[in-house]
């Protein structure tokens, strides 16, 4: 099973972003945002971001097929437990053949690369990488959550969620 790394950018300068990616060992460094750009904070532009990291020894790959921002998919959710419709519409997304697809590919590099994955919120449960984190302790891997140069924060599954039929749904202990 993999070790991966989660990051986000906030509004750290371009260095403390790097800083606290050289401070954990990361060598590959995923975007999973849906648009890998920010008006307010252009180091974080997907050209920026790729040839300051370049720069750094760091690889920079942008994935936004496991970016946010998904609609709603599926009339009845089985995601009764998450009361936030973004964070809703996002599990049902984790559902698709095209996020396994996604997440195989992260897991690829992973196995390669010591690998952390990024997105703009610093915080990691207020943003879908909480629920990628989530997809991936519950398929046993270990994901870890990097701050900054401090120790990392292991990744525990979110309460309300349960794998039922091998798929992750979020469902608490309401009845099916």
């Amino acid at each position: 099973m993999s070790v991966l790394y989660t990051i986000g950018h906030s509004t750290r300068t371009i260095e403390e972003l790097i800083a606290a990616l050289r401070a954990h060992q990361v060598e590959t460094l995923v975007d999973i945002r849906a648009f890998p750009m920010s008006k307010r904070l252009p180091q974080f532009n997907r050209e920026s971001l790729q040839q300051s990291l370049s720069a750094a020894g760091i690889r920079y790959i942008s994935m936004t097929a496991l970016g946010g921002y998904r609609k709603k998919i599926l009339e009845e959710s089985p995601h009764i437990a998450l009361r936030n419709q973004s964070f809703r519409n996002y599990a049902d997304y984790m559902l698709t053949p095209e996020f396994e697809s996604a997440m195989s590919e992260l897991l690829a590099l992973a196995e390669n690369s010591r690998t952390a994955y990024m997105c703009a919120e610093r915080v990691y449960f207020r943003c879908h990488r909480m629920l990628v984190s989530d997809w991936l302790v519950a398929h046993g891997h270990e994901v870890l959550h990097i701050d900054a140069e401090r120790p990392v924060k292991p990744h525990k599954l979110m309460a309300e969620a349960r794998i039922i039929d091998g798929r992750l749904v979020y469902r608490g202990d309401r009845l099916l």
